[in-house]
């Protein structure tokens, strides 16, 4: 009932009630350009092409089917989420990206107009790549993608993809100033909530066959991982700072206390789309390369080898990506110019080395937490037959992800208004 009731009373608000029904009116044009298939492109062939790709199916979850119709909106928001990360990566390796990221809103102009042109670049590729994959599919006898293909009209299919992903961004970055949350988060949680309702049926239905009880098992089992991700995706682990006492002109003001949250995902699902990215490499090289087909067979889903290499990538993209965006050198440097201290521990590089400590034991079960839920879909396959699991993966991560903090931005809002929010005690 308080999940009902703040939706209630968050629609009593004026402007808040003008962001929620913009994002909504956003969200309703996305979903009809995933719809609106390019031209030229067989519809049907392509749908039972992406169904036998690992690789396809697993883009397709992040584009809400678009992929599978080669829709206007297509290529989805991925092509920008890689270019983010990608700018993430570079800021490691270039001081200039560090300098931007360090000069506020002026850095961050600049690094989001980079990112931009970066991601237009990405879809390009990513597109062309699309086109020159459909046209190589159909053996004799068989119906191609796309039929007939010439420049011109692969230029247009391109032109379309390449269109629609920049519409997308734009519209991505309204729901960010205009409406609630992230924009680029929100399009990709509507991605995955749209494919959702197939793939629990045909899950359904693959677990009935087996045994009906067996339903029942599952749905459990998924309100369980669901409840498991929040847990984990709200778990932290808070490191008690102190400030001492400090003189103000006449004033002397008493050193406050607080903490610093370490979460136990500190990466995020950013490990998962490595890994998946990596494990998926050698049936993509297969593809080219036919002697290379039984190699790319060890790495099917299922397999051993795909469960140790898998569990193995996603625990080193965890520590791995995690270095690179959490640096405790830095905020030791930042506790220490503010007069702030650990208690028990000497500023410094003791404090910088107890960081890093607490960050790198926080780290293995949050990495072990992500290669179970990761699994999830490969256990069912092995189990039920099918991969389309809604409860597994990187989906329910970023949905429970996006969930949590476009509520806590509602809640915030509303409480500024005096209203209980839904996290409220």
């Amino acid at each position: 009932m308080r999940v009902f009731s703040g939706f209630r009373d968050a629609f009593k608000i004026p402007d808040l009630r003008k962001k929620i029904l913009f994002t909504f009116f956003i969200l309703t044009i996305y979903r009809i350009g995933c719809y609106i298939p390019s031209p030229g492109i067989n519809i049907d062939a392509l749908r039972k092409q992406v169904e036998g790709s690992g690789l396809l199916k697993f883009l397709n979850i992040f584009t809400g089917g678009g992929l599978s119709r080669m829709a206007v909106f297509g290529l989805g928001i991925m092509p920008y989420i890689t270019a983010s990360i990608i700018m993430e990566l570079l800021s490691a390796v270039i001081p200039k990206i560090k300098e931007w990221h360090e000069e506020g809103e002026t850095g961050r102009k600049k690094i989001t107009q980079i990112t931009r042109y970066l991601t237009l670049g990405l879809a390009l590729m990513q597109g062309s790549a699309l086109i020159v994959a459909a046209n190589n599919t159909g053996e004799k006898g068989q119906v191609k993608i796309i039929e007939n293909l010439n420049f011109a009209k692969g230029s247009l299919i391109l032109l379309t993809l390449v269109a629609g992903m920049a519409l997308l961004m734009w519209l991505g970055e309204l729901i960010t100033e205009r409406g609630v949350g992230n924009g680029m988060s929100i399009l990709i949680f509507a991605s995955i909530i749209a494919t959702m309702p197939t793939e629990g049926w045909s899950l359904v239905k693959a677990v009935y066959n087996i045994h009906p009880a067996l339903v029942v098992v599952v749905l459990v089992a998924a309100l369980a991982v669901i409840a498991g991700v929040v847990y984990m995706e709200k778990g932290e682990r808070r490191i008690p700072v102190q400030y001492a006492k400090q003189v103000r002109g006449r004033r002397m003001y008493s050193g406050a206390s607080t903490y610093i949250p370490i979460k136990v995902n500190t990466s995020g699902v950013i490990p998962i789309i490595f890994a998946a990215s990596v494990i998926h490499f050698p049936l993509i090289i297969a593809n080219f390369f036919p002697s290379l087909q039984g190699v790319a067979k060890s790495f099917t889903t299922g397999s051993w080898l795909y469960f140790i290499v898998y569990t193995g990538l996603i625990i080193f993209f965890a520590y791995f990506y995690t270095a690179i965006i959490f640096d405790p050198f830095e905020l030791a440097d930042n506790l220490k110019k503010y007069g702030g201290f650990i208690p028990g521990i000497r500023p410094g590089m003791p404090t910088t080395n107890y960081i890093s400590k607490v960050v790198n034991r926080i780290n293995l079960p949050g990495s072990i937490y992500l290669a179970i839920i990761a699994l999830i879909p490969a256990i069912m396959f092995v189990q039920f037959g099918t991969a389309e699991v809604p409860i597994g993966g990187a989906a329910v991560i970023i949905i429970v992800g996006v969930a949590l903090e476009t509520m806590t931005q509602i809640e915030a809002q509303m409480q500024m208004r005096h209203y209980e929010g839904f996290l409220s005690k």
